[in-house]
């Protein structure tokens, strides 16, 4: 089987951003650090999110890492995190969470397409869309 998961560089902050996911998709969380790898990094950047991996039983899968002061960090531009289903509880829960701390672009609501629809970029700089399929409510 091939997947395809989003995979989000993080700025000294990765533990909080994926401890954060987890906390508003649920699943399991797996966090590696630099500090179990010799790679040469500085031992004030050892603690450091090497990959941390977010599964969740309904099958969302979520990535991330910091990125060590040697190697250059650009923030996410240009991209989201998409969430879409049928389930849609499941998906309001997770809009709440996100937007409980993040900024609201497109509220999640009825869109002209049917369904529901939002867009948001959460605490931690990381764009988000997030909707429930129009069969979910036709």
């Amino acid at each position: 089987m091939t997947t395809l998961n989003p995979y989000i560089s993080f700025h000294q902050n990765a533990r909080e951003a994926m401890t954060f996911y987890q906390s508003a998709l649920g699943g399991e969380l797996r966090i590696d650090t630099f500090e179990n790898y010799d790679m040469g990094l500085p031992p004030n950047e050892k603690h450091l999110v090497m990959h941390a991996q977010l599964e969740t039983p309904d099958g969302l899968t979520l990535m991330g890492a910091d990125t060590p002061s040697h190697m250059p960090y650009a923030a996410p531009a240009g991209i989201s995190v998409s969430v879409s289903g049928d389930d849609e509880a499941r998906l309001e829960s997770i809009w709440n969470a996100l937007a409980a701390t993040g900024t609201i672009t497109v509220p999640f609501e009825t869109p002209p397409w049917g369904g529901r629809f939002g867009m948001l970029t959460d605490a931690f700089g990381i764009g988000w869309m997030v909707a429930l399929n129009a069969t979910a409510t036709a």
